[in-house]
């Protein structure tokens, strides 16, 4: 069995739209650039990742609260944080076809680092090197674009109050700092952990899931005091490898890269940004960030309220500081099917399997009849169904096309285990379980399926 180097994106996006894990947005009327639906498949797969998440850095521990903060707020809040005035990215225009693409894309497309550099630099080397549109056009200066989505609040066309579309989560954990601080009496350190939609209005969404006007973050701010900053930012970097490696990534697949004092967001003391090997090249999946205690004093100025922190030990009040990791939902999506996508020859076919986690998978196995048209054994097949699935929800029925086009189906999938009822089943209660990597098939007891597949998944 060979791996395919080549998991060119238009393979996954074909699979994804094949099997029913992600759809383009509003594709009967043409589609909406940057937006994508999540099917059955797609859903299942995004909710494993996102509960693993949850259960690993906020249920199991004690210093971590949930929150589910709204996506309109104040547009104080923005002003606050900077987002109003600074949130943007470099715009340039093609002069015919007036379509607008980012800068810095189209420099780093010919090869050029663009780390560091102003909207004129770009600008200058856009002009020195003769660099056209994709439709081989002359482009605009650039200038800069704020990415907030605006609207507005009001019984009346135009509203009373402009507000925006979060363009990330953290804010609705820093503005409740205070309640929570009220409403548990946490010591430090201690996180506030959220997962939830942000939006921006990127000028060239791109790269499938990746690089979306409509995404989902996974991230908490950890609250602690500046003395421990640099101690607990290894700390976190050390988890953050340890997720990575949870969902089935090699430490190849991984890179950290030191963002430079130019680049870094300007909220940022130091800042570690995580690379996975996606198809279209290493990019970002996650990041890990000092912000130090900018955002509270930030909010204690604008907002008048005393956000600072006391110390039941010293009794001594302090604005704490702040660690940032956050993980890019979206991307983790794109990254475990990217990792799980195969091209491989099993019993002499060749055939596109997604290798899964198990306990990541959407499915974790697949019932079937050997015969859909052959009566008891589509009732014994069903009672083994609806048991299995009592006890483990993640399982499907299927009985579309001969056995072999199921197989290659459930392959697709990522299914783990098929299960086939066939008549031997009938006389002595053993069903075949088949080994999606390998194709090994085995006899078992219907009464140790449920052991056999929990023991594989968990």
């Amino acid at each position: 069995m060979t791996r395919e180097s080549d998991n060119s994106m238009e393979k996954i996006v074909a699979l994804c739209k094949r099997r029913g894990f992600v759809y383009q947005g509003s594709e009967i009327y043409g589609g909406l650039a940057g937006t994508w639906d999540y099917g059955h498949f797609g859903l299942a797969l995004k909710k494993n990742i996102e509960d693993l998440w949850w259960r690993r850095f906020v249920l199991s521990r004690d210093d971590m609260y949930g929150i589910d903060s709204a996506i309109l707020m104040n547009s104080k809040v923005w002003e606050a944080s900077g987002h109003i005035g600074g949130f943007h990215d470099p715009l340039v225009e093609d002069k015919k076809t007036h379509k607008r693409y980012r800068a810095d894309h189209l420099l780093e497309d010919t090869g050029i680092d663009t780390a560091g550099m102003s909207v004129e630099q770009m600008g200058a080397l856009i002009a020195e090197k003769k660099i056209k549109s994709p439709d081989g056009n002359e482009l605009t200066a650039p200038q800069q674009f704020n990415m907030m989505f605006k609207t507005s609040v009001g019984s009346t066309e135009g509203g009373d109050m402009p507000v925006y579309l979060r363009p990330e989560t953290a804010q609705g954990m820093f503005v409740n700092f205070k309640n929570t601080i009220d409403s548990y009496h946490p010591k430090l350190p201690f996180g506030i952990a959220q997962v939830g939609k942000s939006f921006r209005n990127e000028i060239a969404p791109r790269d499938f899931i990746f690089r979306v006007r409509e995404l989902e973050i996974m991230e908490f701010e950890y609250f602690l005091a500046e003395k421990d900053w640099q101690e607990l930012f290894e700390y976190w970097r050390k988890e953050m490898r340890e997720w990575f490696a949870s969902l089935g990534f090699a430490e190849e697949d991984i890179k950290e890269v030191e963002i430079g004092d130019g680049d870094r967001a300007h909220y940022s003391k130091r800042t570690i940004d995580f690379h996975f090997r996606y198809p279209h090249k290493f990019d970002e999946i996650g990041g890990l960030a000092y912000r130090t205690d900018f955002d509270l004093k930030n909010h204690i100025e604008h907002s008048g309220v005393d956000l600072s922190y006391l110390d039941p030990t010293t009794n001594k009040k302090f604005v704490p500081h702040v660690l940032e990791p956050t993980f890019g939902l979206g991307r983790h999506i794109l990254a475990v099917i990217a990792k799980a996508y195969t091209e491989d020859e099993l019993g002499g076919e060749k055939r596109v399997v997604l290798k899964f986690p198990p306990h990541l998978a959407p499915v974790k196995a697949a019932v079937f009849p050997l015969l859909k048209n052959k009566a008891e054994l589509v009732e014994k097949a069903r009672g083994v169904y609806s048991a299995l699935k009592k006890e483990i929800p993640q399982i499907m029925w299927d009985d579309n096309g001969n056995i072999g086009k199921r197989y290659r189906r459930q392959d697709e999938i990522g299914t783990p285990f098929c299960v086939t009822i066939d008549f031997d089943t009938l006389a002595d209660d053993t069903v075949t379980i088949r080994d999606r990597d390998t194709g090994v098939q085995k006899r078992i007891a219907i009464n140790a399926l449920p052991k056999h597949i929990r023991d594989f998944i968990s």
